[in-house]
């Protein structure tokens, strides 16, 4: 089954690569969707594909690549689009 994944994470999550490592990890895993820093000093990413592998990048953002210290993630479920070709990150 297909589903679509409305993320925002907060923490150190800017300047650690994080959207980086969720780009090349939606990649390696079949996910489609974009990555992007907000003003705000979090990230906000769209997941969609299989969902036990829109289910590993989820559970990516919880915890980011090394040096980030994310401290709250929330997620919104949405109804599978079909949108998305590849992973981006946007700017």
């Amino acid at each position: 089954m297909k589903v679509r994944a409305h993320v925002i994470i907060g923490g150190r999550v800017h300047g650690v690569f994080f959207r980086w490592e969720t780009q090349r990890l939606a990649r390696k895993n079949g996910v489609v969707g974009w990555v992007r820093n907000l003003p705000s000093g979090r990230v906000e990413a769209v997941f969609e594909g299989e969902q036990a592998n829109v289910e590993k990048l989820i559970k990516f953002t919880f915890k980011g690549p090394r040096n980030a210290k994310v401290t709250y993630t929330d997620v919104q479920m949405k109804p599978y689009s079909g949108e998305f070709n590849d992973f981006q990150i946007l700017w």
